[in-house]
């Protein structure tokens, strides 16, 4: 038995050693092999479901605990860096609309369509996506908390950090804080076995569509992918060196090789938490800080969903021949963002706004 667990002890020290982008991209690879060679195995695609129903099971647990946490320390006090955080949050999620507003037009796509779906609910405007967003903030938090409501989530956790702050006691926030950090080893456990759950999503795609999954879709993907890039690399790092006059590309380098490409394969930012945190934490910054602003940006700092709704929306109109003037395409950009906040902490969610921006 001995023998065992260390030989599994083995494997698990040997995995482990090897860094997470590569496991993903030999995740990725395997995924696509076989889908080609086996897709009638279709057990492996289980892999994928079993991981994205860990993020978004575990996920809104983490936001609650972190902010409740973060605020109900009595040394936790927020300056007004924290307001300028916000103000860049809500900003380069604007920017990034406007970006892919700029970069569909300058080279248009063309998707498939067929006919339309059935849907339960589809947003019939911007009054009622406020409506909508009004009435989630406060719904039941424990509800909440099952349908991944993060706008809900963080007001409910910002209330019940603040009241624990004023009558809790040392050992109280101390035992918060362990809580905080258990969630917050789980999922770090859920984001290890990425590689499988990746291995599982694109067998299901390549075995279901076959290669022209890639193929058909190719062009769009790298308008989408080369729109973030873009986001990332230069109009991100812009906004860096405005405010802080500094040369933004160690640090933009750092964050992207450390938590986007993590962020990116797992397609969940709250998910993507403790990552963050760690490298704040590695960078010595104020824990009374980024323990709420990074769960905050998680929910509202959307620049990627923001892209995705702006990118696909513009290729529908496109595809059906329909000319989208420059107003429109920055109103698009504002309803992209307001809309994109709260909506991408689980993966896919920024999908469930691109019928309300199509429609408009």
């Amino acid at each position: 038995m001995n023998h065992i667990s260390k030989a599994l002890r083995g494997v698990a020290d040997k995995y482990n050693g090897v860094s997470l982008i590569i496991r993903i991209i030999v995740g990725l690879i395997a995924g696509t092999a076989l889908a080609l060679v086996v897709p009638h195995m279709t057990w492996i695609g289980e892999f994928g479901t079993l991981f994205v129903s860990a993020l978004k099971a575990v996920a809104p647990i983490l936001v609650f605990v972190l902010v409740a946490s973060a605020l109900a320390q009595g040394n936790s006090k927020l300056d007004g860096r924290f307001g300028t955080v916000l103000f860049l949050y809500l900003f380069t999620t604007f920017l990034s609309a406007v970006v892919a507003v700029l970069t569909s037009r300058m080279f248009p796509q063309t998707i498939s369509l067929g006919d339309a779906a059935d849907a339960d609910v589809v947003p019939q405007g911007l009054s009622e996506v406020v409506q909508t967003l009004l009435t989630n903030i406060v719904a039941n938090p424990i509800q909440a908390m099952i349908d991944g409501n993060y706008i809900c989530i963080l007001m409910w956790a910002c209330l019940f950090g603040l009241a624990m702050k004023g009558i809790a006691n040392e050992s109280s926030k101390a035992f918060l804080a362990n809580v905080a950090d258990g969630v917050s080893q789980v999922i770090r456990w859920v984001i290890n076995l990425a590689p499988f759950g990746i291995m599982g999503l694109v067998f299901t795609s390549v075995s279901e569509n076959g290669l022209a999954a890639f193929t058909e879709y190719g062009s769009l993907l790298l308008l989408l992918v080369g729109t973030m890039l873009l986001m990332v690399l230069v109009f991100g790092p812009l906004v860096i060196f405005l405010y802080l006059h500094r040369n933004p590309y160690p640090l933009v380098y750092r964050c992207f090789k450390e938590s986007g490409l993590t962020a990116f394969f797992t397609r969940s930012s709250a998910a993507n938490i403790p990552v963050n945190m760690d490298i704040c934490r590695r960078l010595k910054l104020p824990e009374s800080t980024y323990a709420i602003s990074i769960p905050v940006g998680s929910t509202i700092n959307m620049a990627g969903a923001a892209v995705t709704i702006t990118v696909i929306t513009l290729s529908a109109a496109h595809s059906l021949g329909i000319q989208v003037d420059m107003f429109s395409a920055i109103f698009l950009s504002v309803i992209a963002s307001v809309c994109a906040a709260g909506t991408s902490g689980v993966p896919g969610g920024s999908l469930m706004l691109i019928p309300l921006a199509c429609g408009l």
